[in-house]
C-alpha cells in the first residue's frame, strides 16, 4: 500500500550510474537533502561495463572536440589525487607504421584529404605527434609523464607484436575501477546525508503544484511509496529517453543514441604493464589493456543499440571484429578459445545527428524542463572521465532553480579509502601486510586497490584468516561481504564478484551461488534486525 513520506527532498535523482551518484553526492555535500532511486543494483548497466579508463579521449581531437579533451585531461589528475586506490596512471603505447592506411571520416581526414590528396587514408607521423602534443598540453599536466618515442625492436612492448612494428609512441593516460567508483560515489552521498535506494524502481512521477510527486516499488519485496521532492533529475542512461517518454509523458523533443559498446577479456596476451592503443582501417581505435594480472582486455565496439530494454550482449560478430583487430597487431593470433569473458555496455549518447555511432559526440548535455511547475533536469551522454564536473554543472542548474549557498566543492576532496599519495599504495601494501602477516601480496594489493585506507576497518581484530569469518574463494571473506551489504549497497552476489570487484573471473558457478545463498540469508537477517 503506498504511503506519503513525511519528508520532502530538494532533489530525486532516478539513476544510479555514475552520473546519478556523482550528482547525488555533490548535492549532498551542498546540505540539499536527496534521494536516489536505482531500479537494479548501482553501476549495474552503462558504469560498469567501460573500457575502464579516466582518458582525455585522444581520438576526439579528430572530431575537433577541443574542450571535451581538455575537460578530461584536467579531470585525470584531479581524479587521480581524489581516488589513487581505484585509479592509477598507465602508459599507452600507439605502434606506427608508415604504410598504415585507414578509411575515416572525420573532420581532421576529410580536411588532410583536401590540403594534402596525395595522404589520402593516412595518418601521417607528424599528425599523430601533434596530436599527441596536443594530448600532452591542453590540459596543464603535473603528474602524468609525456609523450616519447618508442623502439619496439627487442623492447618487451615490441615483443608481442608483428615484426613490422619498429616504432611507436609512448604516452599517458590512466585506468579507473568503473563501478567501485560508482559505489564510493553513492557511499560518499549517503555519508552526507542521501538516501540510496537500490533495487527499487520509478513507477511514475508527475507534477503536483510546485512539487514533483515520484511513485517507487521496490522490486524485491513489491512495496510501493510515494515521494515528493522539489526537483527532479533524470540520469537514466540508457533508459533517459523512455523515462522522459514513459514515466514523465514529456513531450520533450530532445532524444537519446544508444550506442553498444562491446569488450572480450582474454588469457593473458603480453607480460609487461602497459597498455595498447591500435589503429584500425576502419578508422577505429581499439585498447589491449592489462587485466586482472592474469588477463587482458580488449575493446571497444561501436554499434547503434535500439531498445534499452534488450540487455546488450556482446555479439559474436564484435567478439570476432576485435580478435580480427587485435590480430592485425599481435604476432600471435588472438583467438575466440582464448576469450574467458565478454562484456557489453549502451553509451546514452545525446542525440546529435551525426552520421555513425562512432562520430557520435561523447560531450554531456544538460535539458532544464519547467513546463508545468516544478523542474525537470535531464542528463544525455557524459564519458566516466568528466563525471565530477558534470555533477557541477547540473548543480549550476539546480542550484539555479533551488536556493543553495554552497558552491564546488568536490575538487581536491577525496572519496572514501582514497585518503593517502598518488604514489602511495605499495606503501600502503607494506604496511598492511605488517599488521596483518598471514595477507598474502597478491590479496593485500587486490584489497588495498579496492578499499584503499578502509581495508583496516575491513580486517580489525584479524589475527589471521580465519577471524574473516566464512572463505568464499579467491581470498574473499565474510568479513569483506557484510563489510559491502553494510556500506556499499551490495544485495547479491554478482553485485559482488562483478560490480564491487571482479572475482567472477576466479570464482567457479558453484562459489557465486554458495555466496548469493548466504548473502540472502544474510539480508533476511538485517531485515528482521532493522524491523
Amino acid at each position: 500500500m503506498s504511503q506519503r513520506l513525511s519528508r520532502v527532498s530538494d532533489v530525486f535523482i532516478i539513476g544510479g550510474g555514475i552520473n546519478g551518484c556523482g550528482i547525488a553526492r555533490d548535492a549532498a555535500g551542498r546540505g540539499l537533502s536527496v534521494a536516489l532511486a536505482e531500479m537494479n543494483d548501482i553501476a549495474s548497466a552503462t558504469s560498469s561495463s567501460s573500457t575502464k579508463l579516466f582518458h582525455g579521449g585522444l581520438r576526439y581531437l579528430e572530431y575537433f572536440e577541443f574542450r571535451l579533451v581538455r575537460e578530461a585531461l584536467v579531470e585525470r589528475e584531479v581524479l587521480l589525487r581524489a581516488m589513487p586506490h581505484i585509479a592509477w596512471p598507465m602508459r599507452f603505447v600507439l605502434p606506427y607504421h608508415k604504410d598504415m592506411r585507414f578509411e575515416s571520416d572525420t573532420p581532421t581526414s576529410r580536411l588532410l584529404s583536401v590540403v594534402m590528396p596525395w595522404m589520402k587514408g593516412r595518418r601521417p607521423a607528424w599528425l599523430i605527434r601533434l596530436g599527441l602534443f596536443l594530448y600532452d598540453t591542453l590540459g596543464g599536466r603535473k603528474i602524468l609523464p609525456g609523450t616519447r618515442t618508442l623502439d619496439l625492436r627487442n623492447s618487451p612492448e615490441g615483443a608481442p607484436l608483428q615484426p613490422q612494428f619498429a616504432k611507436a609512441y609512448e604516452y599517458s593516460d590512466c585506468w579507473v575501477e568503473d563501478s567501485r567508483l560508482v559505489s564510493l560515489n553513492a557511499r560518499d552521498a549517503a555519508m552526507r546525508g542521501a538516501q540510496i535506494m537500490t533495487r527499487t524502481k520509478v513507477v511514475s512521477a508527475q507534477r503536483e503544484d510546485d512539487l514533483w510527486r515520484v511513485e517507487t516499488e521496490d522490486t524485491e519485496t513489491g512495496s510501493t511509496k510515494v515521494h515528493y521532492a522539489r526537483m527532479l533529475v533524470n540520469a537514466g542512461g540508457p533508459w533517459v529517453g523512455d523515462i522522459i517518454q514513459t514515466k514523465l509523458r514529456s513531450n520533450s523533443s530532445d532524444g537519446v543514441r544508444l550506442v553498444r559498446g562491446s569488450h572480450i577479456v582474454t588469457r593473458k596476451l603480453f607480460d609487461h604493464d602497459k597498455c595498447y592503443f591500435f589503429q584500425g582501417t576502419d578508422g577505429r581505435i581499439i585498447f589491449a589493456i592489462p587485466y586482472e594480472t592474469d588477463f587482458t582486455l580488449i575493446g571497444t565496439t561501436d554499434a547503434e543499440h535500439e531498445d534499452p530494454s534488450k540487455a546488450p550482449e556482446c555479439t559474436p560478430e564484435e567478439r570476432d571484429y576485435l580478435l580480427n583487430f587485435a590480430s592485425q597487431y599481435f604476432a600471435k593470433p588472438v583467438t575466440k578459445e582464448q576469450v574467458v569473458w565478454s562484456y557489453s555496455g549502451v553509451r546514452p549518447l545525446y542525440d546529435d545527428g551525426a552520421s555513425s555511432a562512432t562520430a557520435a559526440t561523447r560531450d554531456y548535455t544538460l535539458k532544464v524542463d519547467k513546463a508545468g511547475g516544478a523542474p525537470l533536469l535531464n542528463i544525455f551522454g557524459g564519458k566516466i572521465t568528466t563525471y565530477r564536473r558534470l555533477a557541477e554543472a547540473a548543480m549550476d542548474k539546480i542550484t539555479a532553480e533551488l536556493s543553495v549557498t554552497k558552491g564546488n566543492w568536490t575538487a581536491g576532496v577525496t572519496l572514501p579509502g582514497g585518503d593517502f599519495p598518488v604514489d602511495g599504495v605499495s606503501e600502503l601494501v607494506a604496511e598492511l601486510r605488517r599488521n596483518y602477516p598471514f595477507l598474502t601480496n597478491a590479496w593485500a594489493l587486490r584489497l588495498v586497490r579496492g578499499y584503499g585506507t578502509d581495508v583496516a576497518r575491513i580486517l580489525e581484530g584479524a589475527t589471521g584468516a580465519e577471524d574473516l569469518g566464512r572463505d568464499f574463494g579467491a581470498t574473499l571473506t565474510e568479513a569483506e561481504v557484510l563489510w559491502l551489504m553494510e556500506h556499499e549497497f551490495a544485495k547479491r552476489a554478482e553485485d559482488v564478484v562483478w560490480r564491487r570487484s571482479k572475482l567472477g573471473l576466479r570464482l567457479s558457478k558453484d562459489e557465486i551461488a554458495a555466496l548469493d545463498a548466504w548473502m540472502a540469508t544474510q539480508r533476511e537477517h538485517m531485515r528482521q534486525a532493522a524491523e
